[in-house]
């Protein structure tokens, strides 16, 4: 019988994944992928609840790979508007003002 927790594992593996992504230069592609990977089948396998998106807030990085796995349903549904909106403002002003400067 599997006592363990559900979101443990899942837990851990974020924890994990965020001190990799923290430290890219101590660390072997091949353990990142691993780690991702894994970290990608923890999230598919788990019903995504209120633990699970609360935990996605404080991990970045697993937050990343649960968007990487919802991508062709959601998009970039965890990624802030405001931030999007912003970048996109930015770069409409960046492109009308080249236009400008190309006139």
């Amino acid at each position: 019988m599997n006592t363990t927790h559900p979101l443990l594992n899942l837990a851990v593996l974020a924890e994990l994944l965020e001190r990799l992504d923290a430290n890219p230069h101590g660390v072997d592609a091949a353990q990142y992928r691993t780690v991702s990977q894994r970290l990608a089948q923890e999230l598919t396998a788990t019903e995504a609840n209120g633990a699970v998106h609360a935990l996605l807030q404080t991990h970045p990085a697993a937050a990343a790979v649960y968007e990487n796995l919802h991508y062709a349903q959601a998009g970039l549904c965890r990624s802030p508007l405001a931030a999007g909106l912003a970048a996109e403002e930015a770069a409409r002003e960046a492109i009308a003002n080249a236009m400008r400067d190309l006139a």
